[in-house]
């Protein structure tokens, strides 16, 4: 009898840890997505004290080779802020970058830094990751496409392999400007205009290497659309999000991420939320978004369909393919992660 009980209760006991190792492993609350892509969602991921190390807009986010995290913000008490990817902060550096918009970490011969553009101030910056300026782009006056500095206004830079940096001038005269390593302008594509290979709001731009060689991956927010570019500024693609007023294109592996500042429209407030795109640039998950229907092969318009995020404007993804969520004039939170569960 003793046995039997004895058996009865390890066996009790035994189900028990089972269960309570599973309700462990699994997400706590929602999970946000579709196809299988799906987060769950933490609002307190950054331990930073809000009195101490203040943000105003959050912009954007990127992550070093030892995998820490760089945030920019408009705040100049602390412009940059690094993290761990538990969201404990490290260090802080930056007084000087009051329109604080665009942060791109490029790799140098096995060293990295960072490429911040500055709307307020005009000119776009590179710095060792503890904040040295190395090199200072200024408006490219006597060029003929700008008559004064204010008219200079760029949002975001991407890098090549060999140095060359490409500025969006995505709140100026949309013009996606060609520099050399040592930031004299080589050329230059786009501008304001109604064609195709013209651009509007030309808000983000990035390098894109899955296709083998290299091409220029360029917001077009106000038109609902990325656009390819060779190198040398011809335009060979448009990738269409109906619904989706999008920032930045952000690649990791074959997937395009991007935060969607509003949505169906640009002048529809606190409606943003977090596409993806598949190696074939179809959107297969949209984050507090509705989900993704293709009929006729034309992708039916999105627009946000959970209040999670408010006006998303960058997005990270680390080793672990959890995401990082920077946000525009949303009440000067902190990041939000995203974690991957499926």
């Amino acid at each position: 009898m003793r046995r039997r009980q004895f058996l009865r209760s390890a066996a009790t006991l035994t189900a028990g840890f089972h269960i309570a190792s599973d309700l462990m492993a699994r997400p706590k609350g929602p999970a946000y997505g579709h196809n299988g892509i799906r987060f769950t969602l933490d609002m307190k991921w950054s331990q930073a004290d809000p009195l101490r190390n203040p943000v105003n807009d959050c912009h954007e986010m990127v992550q070093d080779a030892r995998g820490n995290i760089y945030l920019l913000t408009n705040e100049t008490k602390n412009n940059i802020l690094v993290f761990n990817r538990s969201g404990k902060l490290l260090r802080t550096w930056g007084n000087d970058f009051p329109g604080g918009h665009g942060l791109t970490l490029a790799d140098e011969n096995g060293t990295q830094y960072l490429f911040i553009t500055d709307t307020s101030k005009h000119q776009v910056y590179k710095a060792t990751l503890d904040g040295r300026i190395l090199l200072t782009i200024d408006p490219p006056l006597g060029v003929g496409l700008y008559q004064e500095a204010k008219e200079f206004v760029p949002t975001e830079t991407t890098v090549t392999d060999t140095g060359d940096i490409f500025i969006a001038d995505g709140y100026g005269k949309q013009y996606v400007l060609h520099y050399d390593p040592k930031g004299r302008l080589k050329g230059y594509f786009g501008g304001r205009g109604e064609g195709d290979a013209y651009l509007d709001n030309a808000h983000g731009i990035c390098m894109d290497h899955r296709g083998g060689s290299p091409t220029l991956l360029v917001t077009d927010r106000t038109r609902n659309c990325f656009k390819r570019f060779s190198l040398s500024g011809q335009l060979q693609d448009i990738i269409r999000i109906p619904g989706a007023c999008v920032c930045r294109p952000v690649i990791k592996g074959d997937y395009i991420y991007a935060a969607v500042l509003r949505s169906p429209v640009i002048s529809q407030e606190k409606s943003g939320f977090v596409t993806i795109l598949d190696k074939n640039n179809r959107v297969v998950s949209n984050i507090g978004g509705t989900e993704p229907i293709y009929e006729g092969g034309q992708l039916k318009p999105l627009a946000q369909a959970e209040k999670i995020l408010v006006h998303p404007h960058d997005v990270m993804v680390d080793r672990n393919g959890d995401l990082y969520v920077a946000q525009w004039a949303s009440g000067k939170v902190y990041p939000y992660k995203f974690k991957r569960v499926s």
